[in-house]
């Protein structure tokens, strides 16, 4: 069965109270579709490539940037890639309403599909974490009891009287002591928390990945991992690591406001500044600018430009032409 010790000390409760705050001031924001859309669109692929580096992944988001898709031949960009596509899908209105097994062996086909013969099932073998010298510092559970342990655990946080981002520190130690997988369970546990945090109203509108600081501060992140049962250091870390991703978010969430266009999407932003350099620019020649974009979604672009007042259109006809406000 699963045990685990928690303890609300002094330094978890400040923590709650400011994340409680933090909440609030996101909350109470003025909406900026585009620009929220670009800045998350930043914290998943962050989210997705410093998962992947806490594993070991050496990618750096300037190796993935502007590309569409991973090489099929490319394990680490396959790893980011499948990262990035299970994110997407826990921000998603697809994601699974109902916590449960099914929901936790999707995340793993996600995550693994490409890189394990065994994605979406629990491992079969036993597994432990060895140290330096070879000898068993933990022993995971047996793979025999799989079911019955992982069951237990979606009781447990789906019965949780904890505050949200203690449950979603508590379900990511837990799973990480279970380690229902062969691999790909430290990824599958930040995609649990990340899920968590989301339903439950601490998502902060997607805009903060906690990744980035766990691969930061890597050694103490394993550090905290350690004990068997003693949830409460891991809490710590994992709510002292929100509060400072949150504030660096909000931060450049407000930085972000300086101008009207910097609230673009980097596209249209692009398809402004083409216009902004030539004047009376023709549908077909912004379309050559962007040759792997849909005509459609260029179109589309280029209608929000118009409703924003950013850009002008001249004409009705096929012959119609473009220009900045």
């Amino acid at each position: 069965m699963l045990g685990y010790k928690y303890r609300e000390n002094q330094k978890i409760k400040s923590y709650l109270a400011r994340l409680n705050i933090l909440r609030q001031v996101f909350s109470s924001l003025p909406s900026f579709p585009d620009l929220e859309d670009s800045l998350r669109r930043e914290s998943l692929l962050h989210s997705s490539i410093f998962s992947a580096r806490i594993e070991g992944n050496p990618l750096t988001p300037a190796h993935i940037h502007n590309q569409i898709r991973a090489p099929k031949k490319d394990l680490n960009k396959i790893e980011i890639f499948n990262l990035l596509r299970a994110y997407r899908y826990i921000d998603s209105s697809r994601a699974n309403k109902v916590f449960s097994t099914a929901f936790i062996l999707r995340l793993h086909l996600l995550t693994m599909r490409g890189l394990s013969f065994d994605c979406g099932h629990f491992r079969h073998e036993p597994w432990a974490v060895f140290n330096q010298a070879g000898v068993a510092v933990y022993i995971a559970p047996s793979p025999a009891g799989l079911k019955n342990l992982m069951n237990e655990y979606i009781n447990i946080v789906n019965t949780s009287r904890f505050s949200v981002p203690v449950t979603a520190a508590v379900a990511q130690f837990l799973f990480e002591k279970i380690h229902p997988f062969a691999d790909g369970n430290g990824r599958v546990g930040r995609l649990v928390s990340a899920y968590l945090l989301k339903v439950g109203k601490y998502g902060m509108r997607g805009l903060v990945p906690l990744e980035v600081l766990i691969d930061e501060h890597r050694e103490q992140y394993y550090e905290v991992l350690e004990p068997t049962r003693n949830v409460t250091p891991f809490v710590e870390f994992f709510l002292k690591g929100l509060i400072f991703q949150i504030e660096i978010a909000l931060k450049k969430f407000k930085q972000s406001k300086i101008a009207p266009e910097d609230a673009l999407l980097p596209r249209r932003r692009e398809i402004l500044e083409i216009l902004k350099d030539h004047p009376l620019c023709s549908f077909d020649f912004i379309s050559r600018r962007f040759p792997a974009v849909n005509p459609k979604t260029l179109h589309y672009d280029l209608l929000k430009l118009q409703e924003g007042e950013y850009v002008k259109k001249i004409g009705k006809t096929r012959g119609s032409v473009y220009r900045a406000s």
